[in-house]
């Protein structure tokens, strides 16, 4: 088993670019929790979309890394990834926006936390329409929560997506109690 850089208790955001091991740190801890305590009120919420640019896969699920044992409760976004997918800004909000409806309506299914792992945490917030608690709220019912979320301006920074991301960062690290960078 793999050192973690932060207890598997409290809160935990991980940040950085594409490429730097936020999904597979996030998928260690996972792994750590099972074995130490068992699936038990274990939720991951999955939000990351796959998309494949220059040959390299940016985003990507878990379950890359780890294999999600069938007593997890694994809730699943078959996500857009609207800077890549929209051809206008218009299209980038409509992806957005889709994301944030079926965000909602995973968290509102999601069975009663003891841990919560979520990939790719600010994918609903891309859209004004997310209710900008709704996750941190349920996420409060779990004793322990590690979420990874994508920092950078790689993607963009002047289009409605990327402004509703960064703040969403900024939401998610004021409301938990580390934040670990890449």
């Amino acid at each position: 088993m793999t050192d973690l850089p932060f207890p598997l208790s409290g809160s935990t955001l991980i940040v950085g670019p594409s490429q730097t091991g936020k999904t597979r740190l996030t998928a260690q801890a996972l792994d750590a929790w099972i074995e130490r305590k068992g699936t038990e009120g274990v939720v991951v919420l999955e939000f990351a979309p796959e998309v494949e640019r220059d040959e390299c896969m940016l985003g990507g699920r878990l379950d890359r890394f780890t294999t999600i044992p069938d007593r997890v409760w694994y809730g699943v976004l078959e996500a857009n990834a609207p800077r890549s997918e929209g051809k206008t800004e218009e299209k980038m909000v409509a992806l957005a926006q889709d994301n944030a409806k079926r965000a909602s309506r995973i968290l509102d299914e999601a069975a009663n936390p003891r841990v919560v792992f979520v990939n790719d945490a600010t994918i609903p917030y891309q859209h004004k329409s997310f209710d900008s608690k709704q996750l941190t709220s349920y996420c409060k019912r779990a004793e322990c929560v590690v979420m990874n979320a994508f920092e950078s301006d790689e993607l963009g920074t002047d289009d409605p997506v990327s402004r509703y991301e960064r703040e969403a960062v900024g939401f998610i690290q004021a409301w938990v109690d580390r934040t670990i960078s890449l």
